[in-house]
């Protein structure tokens, strides 16, 4: 599959700093329009509509076109080679790294909103772990 061919929807916690930085910076370089981005934080999101697990906000969630749901650094693998970036996400997909990059997502994830409350404003509780 060519880099433009490579369509992915991508289920990104809004309320969360670090996670919208990231898809602003995203979606800044989807020229290609190859990223459909799906705020999981907003009032309504119902991710049965999506066909995706409900658990959306502890981890990143990917959709691809066959209906495939990617999880964790496989979405951030898919959505930089999306935009033409996948060079830069490639290193944690290789077979030595990838279980570390993995694991290393997974602190993140578990963590963000406290290092968010670092990196951005947090307001009306957006930043609290429930």
């Amino acid at each position: 599959m060519s880099t433009k061919d490579l369509r992915v929807t991508m289920f990104f916690d809004g309320a969360c700093p670090i996670c919208a930085r990231e898809a602003r910076f995203l979606m800044k370089r989807n020229v290609a329009g190859n990223i459909t981005f799906e705020d999981t934080s907003r009032p309504g999101f119902d991710a049965k509509a999506h066909g995706i697990p409900t658990d959306t906000n502890r981890v990143i969630h990917g959709l691809l076109p066959d209906g495939t749901v990617i999880r964790g650094m496989e979405v951030i693998r898919a959505v930089y080679k999306a935009i033409g970036l996948g060079f830069l996400m490639a290193p944690t997909g290789w077979p030595i790294l990838r279980p570390i990059f993995d694991a290393f997502y997974l602190v993140f994830a578990k963590n963000r909103m406290r290092i968010g409350k670092l990196f951005g404003r947090c307001e009306q509780g957006s930043c609290d772990v429930k």
